[in-house]
C-alpha cells in the first residue's frame, strides 16, 4: 500500500531539501517516489527543482493544502489509481498550521485502507527556535503542537552539545511528538527521519488554534513570485548575476528590519539549471547545481548570453515595498555582470483568509 508522507514547518526550514534528499534515498532502496509541491503562487522553485529528482512531480498551487484540499487528492488519487508511487511526500506551503485537521485527517478518511499516512513531521530550522514573536511565534509553535515527529534539520550548522541541548528542549516542550537531529544536505540522521515514516502515528488529539491569529500571522508575510528574462551582449555570468541581486535583496531586507522566510531563484541557462536560496536577512545565498549536462571530453564551454530567472520571495514585508526591493536588486545585479533584465508580471500579494475547506476532529475521522 502507498504511503503519503506529509511535511509541514516554518519557511525556510529545508522542506523541500528535505523532501528531495528523502526522495533520493528511498529510490536507492528501489522505491517509486512521488512529491507534491504547494504554495499561495505560482512559478515555483520547488517544482522545477523537484522534477529534475523524482519521475513524477505535482503542485497545488493559488492556496494551501487545506484550502485546495480537492486538487491535493485529486493529485494523489490519480497517483494511487496508477500505481505510480510507492511513496508520495506533500510539503505544504511554509505558513500553515492545524494540518492534522484540515489536511491529514481528511485524506485518511478519503483513501480509507488505500492508503497509509505516515505521521505528520514538522521540519524545524534551529536558527528559527525562540526567535519569532507575536502572531509569528504563535503560529511557529502550532506547527510544533501538532506534529507526530519534529524534525531540527541543519544538524550540521550546530555543535553536537547544542544540537542535544535543542532537542531535549522541544521534547520537554512537545511531549506528544518524537524528536530528532538530521541534516538534510549532508544525510546526517536522514534514514533515522526516513525510519519514523514507517511507524504508525500516535493517537490523534485535537489542536487548538485561534484562526484569526493564525490569519493575521500571514498577513505579516508579503509573498512574491515572478519570473525575469536575463539577456547580455556579451559572455553572461549568470551564477554572478544571480548571486548578486539575491544578496543584494537580503541586505535589504536586514537594513529594513525584514524577515526572510525564504527567498530562492532558479536560473535555467543553455549550459545548466541552478538554484541560489537565503533563509536570513543579511545572510550568505547557497548555491546548488540542479542539472547540468555533461560536456563532450575536451569541448570549450560555450559562452552563455540569456538565461531564465524564476524568484520565489517571502518576507515581512509589504507586497509592493517588497516588488521594489526586488527590482532595486536587480538593477544591482544588471550593472555588476553588464546583463540587462526584464521582469514579468509580478504576482506579489498577502495570503487570504486561510479557509480549509474540511476540518476534522479526531474523534471524527476514526
Amino acid at each position: 500500500m502507498p504511503r503519503l508522507v506529509a511535511l509541514s514547518g516554518f519557511l525556510g526550514a529545508g522542506k523541500t531539501t528535505t523532501m528531495l534528499a528523502a526522495g533520493r534515498l528511498l529510490i536507492g532502496r528501489g522505491q517509486r517516489v512521488a512529491v507534491i509541491t504547494n504554495d499561495q503562487g505560482t512559478d515555483l522553485v520547488d517544482t522545477i527543482q523537484a522534477g529534475t529528482t523524482v519521475e513524477t512531480a505535482g503542485e497545488v498551487t493559488g492556496g494551501c493544502f487545506c484550502c485546495r484540499f480537492d486538487e491535493l487528492a485529486g493529485l494523489v488519487t490519480a497517483l494511487v489509481d496508477a500505481g505510480r508511487a510507492d511513496t508520495i511526500i506533500a510539503e505544504a506551503v511554509g505558513s500553515c498550521t492545524d494540518l492534522q485537521a484540515t489536511v491529514v485527517r481528511p485524506l485518511r478518511v478519503r483513501f480509507g485502507d488505500r492508503l497509509t499516512l505516515a505521521p505528520l513531521t514538522t521540519v524545524v530550522d534551529p536558527g528559527r527556535v525562540g526567535t519569532l514573536d507575536g502572531d509569528l511565534g504563535y503560529l511557529f509553535d502550532r506547527q510544533l503542537a501538532e506534529a507526530d515527529v519534529i524534525a531540527v534539520n541543519k544538524s550540521d550548522t550546530l555543535a553536537r552539545a547544542e544540537m542535544d541541548a535543542l532537542l531535549g528542549r522541544l521534547a520537554a516542550g512537545y511531549p506528544g511528538a518524537q524528536v530528532l537531529g538530521y541534516s538534510a544536505v549532508t544525510g546526517d540522521g536522514l534514514a533515522l527521519l526516513v525510519k519514523r515514516w514507517n511507524e504508525p502515528p500516535p493517537p490523534g488529539r485535537d489542536l487548538d488554534v485561534d484562526y484569526d491569529r493564525y490569519a493575521a500571522a500571514e498577513a505579516e508575510l508579503g509573498w512574491l513570485n515572478q519570473v525575469w528574462q536575463v539577456s547580455s551582449a556579451r559572455p553572461l555570468d549568470a551564477r554572478r548575476w544571480a548571486r548578486t541581486l539575491l544578496e543584494s535583496f537580503s541586505a535589504a531586507c536586514a537594513r529594513g528590519g525584514y524577515l526572510i522566510g525564504h527567498a530562492k531563484l532558479a536560473v535555467r541557462t543553455p549550459g545548466e539549471l541552478f538554484k541560489l536560496s537565503v533563509a536570513t536577512a543579511g545572510g550568505p545565498s547557497r548555491h546548488e547545481v540542479i542539472s547540468a549536462p555533461a560536456a563532450p571530453a575536451g569541448a570549450a564551454r560555450q559562452p552563455v548570453r540569456q538565461a531564465t530567472a524564476i524568484l520565489n520571495v517571502r518576507a515581512t514585508c509589504p507586497p509592493k515595498q517588497l516588488e521594489q526591493l526586488v527590482q532595486a536588486a536587480a538593477v544591482k545585479a544588471d550593472l555588476a555582470t553588464g546583463a540587462a533584465a526584464q521582469p514579468g508580471p509580478a504576482n506579489a500579494f498577502t495570503p487570504a483568509y486561510p479557509r480549509p475547506t474540511h476540518r476534522l476532529s479526531a474523534a471524527a475521522a476514526h
